[in-house]
């Protein structure tokens, strides 16, 4: 992972460590990928210009995105970030004191403890270049199986990416789930009902986007107006992404909220739901090398 900074305003992953903490420690030491992503963007003041560039040609996340990927791995090898299975990464303890840190101390001690657990035999450039490797497989083999799956869905037609969208609300909770798909209709593709705790109902007029590009304000503009006396709450989903900009027109105050889907949030709720997505458990051996030299 290169270390240098490609401009002023592009951090490395090393530079991103302890802003992910002080984003945990501001979200109570717990959060979401996204929640910790967003609250780093909000930390580092990151531009909308510098949160567009995507890693790799084809890539499903920003170059940001997976920078802080490489952080939390990072944290999580130091021991003061733990992950669960559900996505939910959380500081290992409450009471770290991040002034004392020293995200340069931090990658260099992560580094050292893998030396001790390399073979003895094992060139010096061997050990770092298989550390490196290892980081770098564990981070990109969490958004591989995201890439293959938006290219999948890339190519099916407008009208299955919509039957989706109907199968996904209602393996979601909501009922009363039509696509109507009717051009010159503003952009909405549905219409659904959900019930919170049995009591509530809200009527959800939805729109879906199977796009590779970036969704603008002025779309969630024109679905708003198209929703407009028509239902209670919106829903867009895409394959794209949205700008920061894009989500503070959804969530406005004064106007009709729209929730956003954008491609990972997708790929993230398909796998949840098993929709044409299978997880399969494989047995993984790991040799103590260190146990035996101990006896």
């Amino acid at each position: 992972m290169a270390r240098k900074k490609q401009n002023s305003n592009f951090p490395t992953f090393d530079e991103l460590i302890i802003p992910t903490l002080k984003a945990l420690v501001e979200l109570g030491g717990s959060g979401t990928i996204e929640e910790i992503n967003s609250k780093v963007y909000e930390i580092e003041k990151f531009s909308d210009d510098i949160l567009q560039i995507q890693h790799g040609e084809e890539g499903t996340v920003n170059e940001v995105d997976y920078r802080l990927a490489w952080s939390r791995t990072y944290l999580r090898k130091f021991g003061l970030l733990e992950n669960s299975s559900r996505g939910i990464w959380a500081l290992s303890k409450s009471d770290i004191d991040i002034s004392k840190l020293d995200y340069i101390d931090i990658v260099r001690t992560v580094r050292e403890q893998d030396k001790l657990t390399q073979p003895k035999n094992k060139k010096q450039e061997n050990k770092q270049k298989d550390f490196e490797d290892e980081v770098s497989d564990e981070v990109e083999s969490s958004e591989e199986w995201k890439e293959q799956l938006l290219n999948v869905l890339y190519n099916i037609s407008p009208a299955a990416f919509e039957r989706l969208a109907q199968r996904l609300l209602r393996e979601s909770g909501f009922f009363q789930v039509e696509v109507t798909g009717k051009s010159g209709d503003g952009g909405i593709d549905g219409k659904g009902i959900v019930r919170v705790s049995g009591l509530l109902s809200f009527h959800v007029i939805f729109q879906c986007k199977r796009y590779k590009g970036t969704i603008t304000p002025s779309q969630i503009r024109d679905f708003r107006g198209a929703m407009q006396g028509r239902a209670d709450k919106g829903l867009f989903i895409t394959t794209g992404t949205f700008t920061r900009e894009t989500i503070k027109e959804a969530t406005r105050d004064g106007a009709p909220p729209i929730d956003l889907i954008d491609g990972e949030i997708l790929c993230d709720k398909l796998k949840e739901l098993k929709l044409g997505v299978e997880t399969k458990l494989t047995e993984t051996v790991d040799i103590k090398n260190e146990w035996y030299n101990n006896l």
